[in-house]
């Protein structure tokens, strides 16, 4: 274990010794970081321009925004179509429906609003009236709701033991 130890330190100081004479140019940069055959040329600093606004346009900088704005013809084109050629005009709807209660209209297959309200309504009151006669106390018992005259339609066996 001391024999590891002291090979690693060795390996440690003697990277060490690179990097400092590396970073002082007593010595090329190791030879994983060469390249094999291209000569080194010195770096010559180019004589500084003045900007110039062509540069940026050529270089495709400022491409992306509109030079022009669209007339109101060609925006209503792209909007509802050319009636040449594409139509991207309102359709009317074919799915509606009336309902046989309250004669609301409503789409097919969706359940008619005004008729809906009403249930949730009816539905509130029964919440309230059961809350108000049983409290927070327990149920124990099972609790039917029962409209005017419903009861009559039962046998008396299957009222026993409900509320």
């Amino acid at each position: 274990m001391a024999g590891s130890l002291l090979i690693r330190f060795n390996v440690a100081i003697h990277r060490l010794e690179l990097a400092i004479a590396t970073v002082l140019g007593r010595r090329s940069p190791p030879d994983g970081l060469c390249l094999a055959g291209v000569p080194i040329q010195e770096h010559q600093p180019r004589p500084a321009s003045a900007f110039s606004l062509k540069d940026l346009l050529g270089d495709g900088f400022l491409w992306g925004v509109p030079t022009a704005r669209r007339t109101i013809e060609r925006r209503l084109k792209r909007k509802f179509g050319d009636p040449y050629y594409i139509e991207k005009i309102l359709k009317p709807k074919t799915n509606i429906r009336t309902c046989n209660t309250c004669g609301d209209d409503h789409l097919a297959g969706v359940l008619c609003p005004t008729c809906y309200k009403k249930v949730i309504d009816e539905t509130k009151e029964m919440q309230e009236a059961i809350q108000n006669e049983l409290q927070l106390t327990p149920v124990e018992q099972e609790v039917a709701v029962l409209y005017e005259g419903e009861k009559d339609e039962k046998p008396d066996d299957f009222w026993e033991g409900k509320r």
